[in-house]
């Protein structure tokens, strides 16, 4: 069975977005599965490393800080916007002891949907990560958030 369905719960996934894209039917139904079975297999060859989760109970704790920090920034955004006052848009470095690959991209993802900033560069050698901030007032603020609540958080879930 793990060779027709290499990833089962991205194979249902896949079928249940596909099935809400659509309207309803069996022969979306059948065309979803087929396609998100083809994508399954397809994901073989990409040849993914499965994550080491070691305290996975903090993961529903993250979720809701970064909702809270998205719904925060969200308003912070449109208020620099709506209020057209002066921005001081700038680049932050941050040195990260994060390592995982896993943890690492759930940080550019959380990073990249916060809005106000971007991810803009990760050196793998020397584990800096830059990124852009929309407003930026200091810099030492944002290295702090960073580090004390995405990553210690991160390395506590991944390493």
């Amino acid at each position: 069975m793990r060779n027709i369905l290499p990833y089962p719960v991205l194979t249902a996934a896949l079928t249940v977005v596909w099935m809400l894209l659509n309207s309803f039917s069996l022969g979306h139904l059948l065309l979803g599965a087929v396609v998100a079975a083809g994508a399954s297999r397809a994901m073989t060859a990409l040849e993914p490393s499965k994550p080491r989760l070691r305290r996975w109970q903090l993961i529903p704790w993250l979720c809701g800080i970064v909702l809270i920090d998205i719904a925060k920034s969200n308003f912070a955004v449109a208020s620099v916007i709506l209020r057209r006052r002066a921005r001081s848009p700038g680049f932050v470095s941050i040195p990260l002891e994060l390592r995982d690959q896993t943890g690492l991209a759930v940080l550019a993802c959380i990073v990249t949907s916060t809005p106000g900033t971007a991810w803009v560069e990760y050196d793998s050698a020397t584990g800096e990560l830059l990124i852009h901030v929309l407003d930026l007032v200091e810099r030492q603020e944002w290295i702090d958030l960073i580090k004390n609540r995405y990553e210690a958080t991160l390395r506590e879930i991944f390493e």
